[in-house]
């Protein structure tokens, strides 16, 4: 990872960095790619999360895109390829705006609490586990989008492991486990 980087400044990078009336996750990947992994599972996540997350299709995309990414990760990959077909898939920029706005206020406030600690978490292995949980919790967004918001869930699991790899910050990486722990009881619960 070549440095860290906060929530608010990724979304308005995102924001900011693509042109016309929608956004693509070819922006996405364009602008989050030399930044390391974090930042590229951070993104879809966080457009599964935002109400971009309602649009039809949106979760499933970003569960995708977060399986391919997250798999390329564990295979020990250092620079993620992603099919020029989900590069093209669009989301509306004044919906993501419109979250954007509603969300800046928290953003800016947990970017205060960002900052390296628990530098143990953050070996190789460790990595390779998260992006193994990544990998799963991707695909489960691809179901759990035919209940209503319900790849929320997931998507708030990986947006806490993406922060703590983004920002090296292991109390986000610790979060992320109770998190996914938690969706995974969800989900089977509602399975079973």
């Amino acid at each position: 990872m070549s440095q860290t980087l906060n929530l608010t400044q990724t979304l308005d990078m995102l924001r900011d960095d693509s042109e016309g009336q929608s956004i693509s996750m070819d922006d996405v990947i364009s602008t989050l790619e030399n930044r390391g992994f974090g930042p590229l599972l951070l993104a879809p996540a966080l457009i599964a999360f935002l109400p971009t997350g309602a649009i039809p299709g949106i979760p499933s995309v970003c569960g995708i895109l977060i399986f391919l990414v997250a798999v390329q990760r564990l295979i020990g990959k250092n620079s993620p390829w992603v099919p020029a077909r989900l590069r093209s898939v669009e989301f509306s920029r004044d919906r993501f705006k419109d979250g954007l706005e509603w969300i800046r206020p928290w953003t800016e406030r947990i970017d205060r609490l960002f900052r390296p600690r628990l530098s143990f978490l953050f070996s190789p292995l460790m990595s390779r586990i998260v992006a193994a949980l990544c990998v799963v919790f991707g695909l489960m967004m691809i179901p759990l989008e035919l209940v209503p918001m319900a790849a929320a869930a997931p998507a708030l699991a990986i947006i806490l492991a993406a922060i703590g790899l983004s920002t090296k910050d292991g109390i986000f990486l610790l979060l992320s486990f109770v998190f996914f722990g938690a969706t995974a009881w969800l989900a089977l619960t509602k399975l079973l």
